[in-house]
């Protein structure tokens, strides 16, 4: 017998599920981030913040941080020592030959500048976040 008030998630809601506990491999607790890249509602390629290969992670030596002048004045610290989320599911894209091109890419927070430059010249057609990240 079928739950009666139970409710199948969209296909946005499952794939930021599958966001979500992507993020938890995440190495930097400033950003614990993750990113699905899917098609046709299928899962093309995955991505979580975390240290460029055979580098140090945040979590093991600490963050390398960096004073961030926005527009408006507001000065922030960014840690620099990580590959965004976003990034690292494109360059796994990237390193099994995996076409992107008019996915939907689902992360945490909305892109950075640099990802969002990324996202646009890999085609990927939209972009849907869990929230603002300022």
């Amino acid at each position: 017998m079928a739950e009666s008030n139970y409710k199948r998630p969209s296909w946005d809601e499952y794939f930021m599920e599958v966001c979500n506990a992507i993020a938890k491999r995440a190495t930097c607790d400033r950003g614990r981030s993750g990113c699905v890249i899917a098609k046709d509602n299928q899962i093309l390629v995955t991505g979580y913040v975390g240290a460029p290969a055979g580098l140090p992670h945040c979590d093991e030596v600490g963050h390398q941080l960096k004073k961030m002048v926005h527009e408006d004045g507001t000065i922030t610290t960014h840690c620099v020592r990580t590959v965004h989320a976003e990034q690292n599911a494109i360059c796994q894209a990237a390193k099994r030959g995996i076409a992107i091109e008019g996915a939907t890419l689902y992360c945490k927070m909305t892109p950075c500048r640099t990802c969002t430059m990324l996202i646009i010249n890999c085609g990927i057609r939209r972009v849907v976040c869990q929230k603002k990240y300022h």
